[in-house]
């Protein structure tokens, strides 16, 4: 899966953030250290949304890239 990231320099490095899944955001010393703790954040977002809404009705789309 792929996700969109924002990706912003600090003074104390780097801030990284998900406009799609919003309140997902982490940061690192360095580019690379960011996108792989945003990884890691995307995966504990989406397990919370799961545990969230396991006992809800859902139903899953297709979406096609454009």
């Amino acid at each position: 899966m792929r996700y969109k990231v924002s990706l912003k320099k600090t003074g104390e490095g780097f801030a990284i953030w998900v406009p799609g899944l919003p309140g997902c955001w982490s940061q690192g010393k360095t580019e690379s250290e960011a996108l792989d703790n945003i990884s890691d954040a995307i995966k504990s977002y989406l397990e919370t949304v799961d545990d969230l809404t396991k006992d809800k009705e859902s139903r899953y789309v297709e979406v096609a890239n454009a």
